[in-house]
């Protein structure tokens, strides 16, 4: 079981900066950026599953924060990605607020209950105002990592 972000997110995983106009680009731009970091993947998959779960209902949770989901069976394991957009973007979030803070968390195919937990771990995580105000503040990309790690 996932009990941490450290426990899936890496370093090579972590932007700050992310340049993005639309929550269509900023996928676009989660789907180059890991498919150059997981083996095997194609970026089109990667977004195509990120797209397909959007239209499910928004990963906008609130608070300026996002956490787009899905399996993508090149997942040997459970892993995160991390982006503190340069400038919040509308993403259709519950709150209505524009997101800046972007979690990604790509899932194996059969990974049902571990994505649930995973998704809970992380949710709790993003609600804690002290937590986003932290990662806010980063200043690099091993700042962010640090911050969203410890």
């Amino acid at each position: 079981m996932t009990t941490s972000i450290s426990d899936i997110l890496t370093l090579e995983r972590t932007q700050l900066g992310a340049q993005c106009s639309s929550k269509k680009r900023l996928i676009q731009h989660i789907a180059d950026f890991l498919a150059d970091k997981i083996p095997d993947s194609q970026a089109d998959d990667i977004y195509e599953r990120l797209i397909n779960r959007e239209k499910l209902g928004s990963t906008g949770i609130g608070e300026g924060i996002a956490i787009p989901h899905s399996r993508l069976s090149e997942c040997e394991n459970t892993l995160g990605a991390l982006f503190l957009l340069e400038k919040p973007i509308d993403y259709d979030a519950i709150d209505r607020a524009p997101v800046d803070i972007v979690f990604v968390l790509l899932v194996p195919a059969e990974a049902t209950e571990q994505h649930l937990q995973t998704l809970s771990m992380l949710a709790q995580k993003f609600n804690q105002k002290s937590f986003r105000d932290h990662l806010r503040q980063a200043s690099n990309n091993l700042e962010l990592f640090q911050f969203a790690t410890d």
